[in-house]
């Protein structure tokens, strides 16, 4: 929902919905104060919106005038969204896109499809002021969208937080955008969206805006479970954080979670997790502490087995290591990009490594102290950012971060802070 105004820090006003109880109200203010406490960081940093050159580059790749787009920036979708949605519309040119929340959003799919294919653009908001200014707006630049009011209605227990009353819906969707009921009404409110995955078609794309926040980490990561079929992986490449959702083929949800107990169940775990980012960002300190939340342990696990291997491997003489370090080339064949590493650094080894997401890159290393290290690269979420954050792998120290799509993690048996140190000369965040 992005106004092509000058707007406040905070949302439009929300209508009430109506509500299943004092208790729910009561639940969701609770979650409401607490994102606030834990999410003020990404909030703070999504106030720019990203940079005017990229808004003008965006708008002169679709032959809009610089004016075209409002202020972008706090509650209102960056550049780095906007560009997503440019990329995948002229990658799979769908033929029909729903979109949740209305705004600039529409603006720029609006005039992409109209670029590359022509498909059909269904949006939905809350506000129905907000949808008749907006389709003026889209009007002015020969854009004709159908935006419809959906108000906010009670959700079915599956997700908190109400949600939107959609009707007459495409029965395939080739894309997927969520910019959606705004993280006022409920952290976690935008997980509803998952309503809509069973009418996705082999190819299509789903989008989800704000992915770095605390709620929306939570909501992937719910996603993943109940959606195996589904590769969501997070984009960095904007201020807020974009997930992208790409469907592998046409299996069901792994479960059936209308439930209300089942549910709430779900959402106690997620409260846990919630629980561990909150005391993740207090902690990071000088050694970048953080307890090990759940979306980190396959990774870890991983990349501790990666260290595991290739100490056997240097171990027994019948087995050759690869020295020769060819970064294009593992680039090229797998996708995985490695860092540069420091110039006194001495490589062991170089070897592919299966994964969960398909083949990883582990390298043994020896630096000028002769500390035997194990760097492991693979494309994965985990709670860090570009600043290491460290956890532990039975004795062995493990420093991980993340740049772009790829996670990193340097592995060995010093101390923390000497591990955490080995980390920053390789992180871009060091």
């Amino acid at each position: 929902m992005t106004s092509r105004e000058v707007t406040g820090f905070l949302p439009l006003g929300l209508s009430r919905p109506a509500r299943s109880g004092f208790l729910n109200s009561l639940s969701d203010w609770s979650w409401r104060l607490a994102f606030g406490a834990i999410g003020w960081p990404w909030l703070l940093a999504s106030l720019s919106g990203g940079r005017k050159a990229d808004k003008r580059a965006l708008l002169d790749e679709l032959g809009l005038p610089h004016d075209a787009l409002p202020h972008l920036g706090s509650w209102k979708a960056d550049v780095g969204f906007l560009r997503h949605i440019v990329r995948e519309i002229a990658r799979i040119r769908p033929a029909h896109v729903v979109e949740l929340g209305a705004g600039a959003s529409s603006l720029i799919a609006a005039r992409a499809l109209q670029l590359h294919g022509g498909g059909r653009l269904i949006s939905f908001d809350q506000h129905d002021g907000f949808v008749d200014a907006t389709r003026a707006w889209l009007a002015d630049h020969q854009l004709s969208v159908d935006i419809r009011h959906a108000p906010l209605v009670p959700g079915n227990g599956a997700w908190p937080g109400s949600w939107y009353a959609l009707d007459d819906l495409p029965a395939h969707i080739d894309m997927l955008i969520i910019d959606g009921p705004p993280w006022s009404v409920h952290p976690m409110v935008r997980g509803h969206a998952e309503r809509l995955f069973g009418r996705l078609s082999p190819g299509a794309v789903v989008l989800l805006d704000d992915a770095a926040r605390p709620g929306e980490r939570l909501v992937a990561r719910r996603w993943r479970q109940r959606w195996p079929h589904i590769d969501f992986r997070l984009a960095r490449d904007g201020t807020k954080g974009t997930l992208v959702g790409r469907p592998r083929d046409t299996r069901v949800p792994i479960a059936n979670d209308n439930e209300n107990g089942r549910g709430r169940r779900h959402l106690a775990r997620a409260a846990g997790l919630a629980a561990l980012i909150a005391t993740g960002w207090i902690a990071r300190g000088e050694l970048g502490e953080f307890p090990q939340a759940a979306q980190a342990g396959t990774f870890l696990s991983e990349a501790a087995q990666s260290r595991r291997t290739a100490l056997l491997r240097q171990s027994m003489s019948s087995q050759l290591e690869s020295v020769t370090f060819n970064r294009p080339e593992i680039e090229k064949a797998t996708g995985i990009v490695l860092p540069a590493l420091p110039r006194a650094w001495r490589i062991i080894d170089v070897q592919l490594f299966p994964s969960a997401d398909g083949p990883a890159v582990a390298m043994a290393l020896e630096t000028d102290r002769h500390e035997r290290l194990t760097l492991f690269a693979d494309r994965a979420e985990t709670p860090a950012g570009a600043r290491p954050l460290l956890a532990r792998q039975a004795r062995d120290v493990i420093a991980y971060w993340e740049d772009g799509e790829m996670a990193y993690a340097l592995t060995g048996q010093a101390e923390p802070r000497r591990i955490l140190q080995l980390a920053g000369a390789i992180a871009p965040g060091g």
